[in-house]
Formats: C-alpha cells, sequence, structure tokens
C-alpha cells in the first residue's frame, strides 16, 4: 500500500471511525488472521509428517530417525540464516521484550517467518511446539497491522495481547484460555477498555478455526469415574509432583541453553551437537517426534497396557511391556533435552507443546507407579494424565489459570475442575519457591526488562531514559576563571553546570546554590577556577540504566538532577527528579484509563 492511499485512508478513518471502533475492527481481523496462520502451520507439520514417516514399520526401530530431524533443524537454520536474517527463537520470550522495551513493536517478518521455519523444524521431527510460533505470529500480526494505522503505544500493546490470544484460542479452540494466558503472561493491565477487543480476538480465532478443522476437539478425552473426595491426597501429590517437573524443565533447559551460548555463532558446531542429542533421542523415544500429540492421545484414551503400550512402537522397547513405566520415565527425563536440543541446534518452536508433553507422561507416570504399588486409593490413569499436563504446564508458564482453563477447555474436561485447580495451585506454590518468573520471563528479569502485573513497576519497565534526558546543557573546563563562569551561569537555566574536558568527559559539577558566597564578590573572579569549586556529582547514570535503577540512585542520593554518561564517560546530559515523575504520572493515568 502505497503512502498516499495509506495517509488518506488513515485521514478518512479518524473523520468516520472513532479509535475505539476501529481497534474491534482490528481486533477481528487479528483473530481472523492468527487463525489462518494457525491452520496453514498445523496443515504444513501434518502433510510433511505424513510424507516421511508414511511406510515406517511400528514393530521396529527405524534409522530415518537418526536422519529426519538434523536436516530438519540444517534446513530451518539455513531458512533463518540467509532468508530471514534474524532470530526468531524463543517466540513469547520476544513478544515480552517488544512490550518491554520495544513498544510493542514486532518486525513484519515475523508474521509468516515463524511459521515456515517451525513448520520445517517440526515437520521433520524437532521436538517442539507450534504454539510459541503461532502466539509471536498473532502478535506480530496485531502489532504490524496497529503500526500500518498508526495507532498510539497503549493500542499497539493491546493488539499484541489481542494477536496472542488469538493464537492459543485459535490453536486449542480455547477462547477463554487465550484470554487468561495475555492476563497471566504477557498484560500489565487488563482492564475493561482491554476486555472487550482481547475476547473478540479470541472468539473470531476459534470461530475460524472451528470452520477449518471441524468441531473435534485437539485430544479426546472421556472422564474415568467421577471426582472423589477420597482423591485429594493424591492429586495435592501430584501438583507437588508436577512443580518439581517443572523446576528440571525450566533448570535443564537453561542450563542446556548455556551450552549452545557459549558455542556463538558457530552453526557447523550448534548443528552437530543439537543435532546428534537429537536424533539419538528421537530414536530411542520416537515419541519424542515432533510435537507428540498423538502419544498425549494414546495416554488419554487408552484403558489397558495393550493400549498403552503402542506409545513404544517404532522403538527398541516396542513388545516389551514390563519396561512401560521405564520408558515413559524416560521420555519426562529426556523430553528437556530433546527441546532444548532442537532450538539450541538452529530449529525453531516453542516449550507450550513440550510442557504439555512432559505434564501428560508425568500424570500418567505418577498415576501408574501409585496404582502399581498401591500407595493409596485406586487413581484412572487418563484423569491423572490429563491433570498432569495442566500442572506441568502452570509450573513451567507460572500460569495456573491459563493451566485450569486451556485443559478443560481443550479435552471438555470441566468434570475435572476441582482437581485441576488442586494441582494447579500445588505446583505453582512448589515451582515459586525455586524459580520467582516463568521459563518466558527469566531471561529478560534477568536484564530488568519484565514488563510484570505491578503497576508500578510495569510503567518503570515501560519508561525509557533516554526520553528523560535534558541535553541542551551549558558545559564549562576546569580552566576557566570564576568571572567567566558566573558569565556561563547568567545564560544557563540549571542550577547545575558541568565541568568537562576538551573530549567531552565528565570531571564534575558546579552546583550554583553552594557558590552563592562568592558569586557577588567581584575581587575574587579572578582568583578562583572552576577546577577549585566543582564537586563530585551525588551519582552517575549510565545511558543504559534500567528505570528502577535511576529511581534507586534519585532516591538514595535526594539529587533533584543526575547526570547521565555513556560508556567512555562522555557526557549526555542531565535528569531532573521532577522530570521523571511528571512522565511517570501521566504513564499511570493512561494505563489506569478505562
Amino acid at each position: 500500500m502505497s503512502g498516499a492511499v495509506l495517509q488518506k485512508l488513515v485521514e478518512w478513518r479518524g473523520r468516520h471511525i472513532s479509535d475505539r471502533q476501529f481497534t474491534l475492527l482490528l481486533s477481528f481481523v487479528v483473530g481472523f488472521l492468527a487463525a489462518v496462520a494457525g491452520y496453514v502451520l498445523h496443515w504444513i507439520i501434518s502433510e510433511i509428517q505424513l510424507l516421511l514417516t508414511a511406510g515406517f514399520d511400528i514393530t521396529s526401530f527405524n534409522w530415518m530417525y537418526l536422519v529426519l530431524p538434523v536436516v530438519g533443524i540444517y534446513l530451518t537454520s539455513l531458512f533463518v540464516r540467509y532468508i530471514v536474517r534474524d532470530d526468531i527463537g524463543h517466540g513469547i520470550t520476544r513478544i515480552l521484550y517488544a512490550i518491554s522495551s520495544k513498544k510493542s513493536r514486532i518486525k513484519g517478518h515475523n508474521c509468516w517467518s515463524s511459521v515456515v521455519a517451525s513448520a520445517i523444524t517440526i515437520g521433520f521431527g524437532g521436538s517442539v511446539g507450534a504454539e510459541a510460533p503461532i502466539v509471536l505470529t498473532g502478535s506480530a500480526i496485531g502489532s504490524n497491522l496497529g503500526k500500518l494505522f498508526r495507532m498510539d503505544n497503549k493500542t499497539m500493546m493491546l493488539l499484541v495481547g489481542c494477536g496472542a490470544s488469538a493464537a492459543i484460542a485459535g490453536v486449542f479452540k480455547a477462547p477463554i484460555a487465550g484470554l487468561v494466558f495475555t492476563l497471566e503472561v504477557l498484560m500489565v493491565d487488563l482492564t475493561m477498555a482491554s476486555l472487550l477487543p482481547i475476547l473478540i480476538a479470541s472468539v473470531t480465532a476459534t470461530c475460524f478455526t472451528y470452520i477449518f478443522t471441524g468441531s473435534a476437539s485437539l485430544f479426546n478425552f472421556c472422564l474415568d469415574g467421577n471426582w472423589m473426595l477420597e482423591r485429594v491426597p493424591a492429586t495435592i501429590l501430584l501438583g507437588v509432583c508436577c512443580g518439581l517437573f517443572s523446576l528440571w524443565f525450566i533448570r535443564a533447559s537453561n542450563m542446556f541453553e548455556g551450552i549452545f551460548e557459549r558455542l556463538g555463532k558457530n552453526h557447523l558446531a550448534r548443528l552437530a551437537l543439537g543435532g546428534v542429542v537429537l536424533s539419538l533421542l528421537i530414536f530411542l523415544f520416537p515419541t519424542l517426534f515432533g510435537e507428540g500429540y498423538s502419544s498425549i492421545d494414546i495416554l488419554l484414551n487408552g484403558k489397558t497396557e495393550a493400549d498403552w503400550q503402542t506409545i513404544m512402537n517404532n522403538s527398541l522397547f516396542y513388545g516389551h511391556s514390563d519396561m512401560l513405566v521405564l520408558y515413559v520415565g524416560l521420555v519426562v527425563f529426556t523430553k528437556v533435552f530433546a527441546t532444548t536440543a532442537t532450538n539450541g541446534g538452529g530449529g525453531c518452536g516453542g516449550t507450550f507443546a513440550p510442557s504439555l508433553f512432559m505434564g501428560a507422561f508425568g500424570g500418567f507416570l505418577f498415576s501408574r507407579v501409585w496404582n502399581m504399588y498401591q500407595i493409596g486409593i485406586y487413581v484412572p490413569e487418563k484423569n491423572f494424565t490429563l491433570l498432569g499436563m495442566a500442572g506441568v504446564m502452570t509450573g513451567v508458564m507460572h500460569a495456573p489459570l491459563t493451566g485450569i482453563f486451556l485443559i478443560a477447555e481443550l479435552t471438555g474436561g470441566y468434570a475435572m475442575f476441582i482437581p485441576l485447580m488442586i494441582v494447579c495451585i500445588c505446583s505453582y506454590l512448589t515451582i515459586i519457591i525455586f524459580e520467582p518468573h516463568s521459563i518466558y520471563g527469566m531471561r529478560l528479569a534477568r536484564q530488568g526488562k519484565l514488563i510484570t502485573h505491578n503497576t508500578d513497576r510495569a510503567v518503570l519497565t515501560l519508561m525509557s531514559l533516554d526520553s528523560v534526558i535534558e541535553r541542551e546543557v551549558t558545559t564549562v573546563s576546569p580552566d576557566m576563571e570564576l568571572g567567566k563562569l558566573i558569565h556561563f551561569i547568567s545564560r544557563s537555566r540549571m542550577s547545575i553546570v558541568p565541568v568537562v574536558d576538551e573530549a567531552g568527559h565528565l570531571l564534575g559539577e558546579i552546583d550554583v546554590t553552594k557558590i552563592r558566597h562568592i558569586v557577588f564578590r567581584t575581587e575574587l573572579y579572578g582568583h578562583f577556577r572552576v577546577s577549585q569549586l566543582m564537586t563530585e556529582p551525588p551519582a552517575v547514570l549510565g545511558d543504559n540504566d534500567p528505570m528502577d535503577e535511576v529511581m534507586k540512585k534519585f532516591d538514595s542520593t535526594d539529587a533533584s538532577m543526575l547526570p547521565v554518561v555513556d560508556s567512555l564517560g562522555n557526557l549526555k546530559g542531565y535528569v531532573e527528579r521532577a522530570h521523571i515523575y511528571s512522565q511517570y504520572r501521566q504513564m499511570v493515568a493512561d494505563m489506569s484509563a478505562e
């Protein structure tokens, strides 16, 4: 669309459609496009997997499992390096970063690049999920539509949230879960003004997904018996175990990611390490191939040993019914390495599906061991498989409401609402002891760039130090005489005069209020130089300091103004405490507006 046509369209919209009405219209468009993106991605994945694995013999291992995943992540890495030429990994983390530091602006290529890259990765067997790429795609669509029609930053953030909620709602046919996901994981505050657009996007994506794929749920589930009060102890213990599974997933993922990060941009070394680990794990445990949703379906619908043993098809464990528990336990242990190897080796995918997968296998493992050793009253394996999915996802994402509503909507398991709540609460209370942030937020939290639900912290995160620096300051040299300094002070509107050398390095400052006793004594003008009168500033701000650190320095020094320098010590300007407070109050008012 040409600039002139777009300008006319924006002007026409401004005259005939209010901002609120147009936001609602854009939320509908975002919901539709997110549903299309999700459908296209899953269709491509299924077609690739059907083409590659249709002839596999289920009664024995398949050597192609050693080859296909490596080819997939290699093709993905080539696509990312030579076509996209940008990092598109950690989709949800990138959305959080865009909200925190980029005023909700996400690059245009993210509207399609994640779809293509994750389709190649997962289609060839990469052990990751398609949900995070779709969430990034939906958010990118919302961001770029907002940018196209020149919406303000607040509306841009709302449209990013609409895209994320639409993606989750569309993929899982779960509109409430999409809304709650945006509230718990992405949004700063959910006001009544933002509720309606997000709901419109979620419902729109869900409806169009039904049109594209039919009414069937992603997972088929029939409740095995009614929930019983006597199963509360087992349910609580499952929640604690899910929290520990989540802790293992987060810690092991970070540890293994660190190894890949140390390899830097050595793409061949990353591919070799990731490819070897991934292909060996999939060869041993074929259930790790792709998203693994078919294996989850087996655990959710199986009733006997013979049903459950089908998850060992294509593996070395085939036909060894006595090794089912061992097999499931090893899958739970190794899933995190397969996921991290996929992304670290050059693939593209998220941790959303892996957390569901690990939860399903962890829930089944818990219930199977519980029943085998008759630890307590019998618990249905399929029910606890479902509860495990909610519990581990809650722990990994630090989002108990998302875990509850997603699993309930996903499987129609509303009859399990009370045990779902028990498991998710216990999982969250367990993981929060060890990890204060979700797997998505911990990278940004370490950098002080994480948006939180605390309004004060969120506003400081969104504020930019660069926007409050006063750059037009009068500087003086240390050799300047007092008489000339007085002349400069008369031209400056600030009560602080910085002292710099010839290279622009900050040496000190002159506080006008502290030299009043000599300002009017003209006989001293030739006897004092700036170097004799300057003092050290109470604190110095770095140009990359986060705003919460800036505020701490103002509070600790009680200064009204502080200098800002770059990494070389060159003066960039001054920041006034009053200016920061003024902008802070305005942003709080904007965020709290209905």
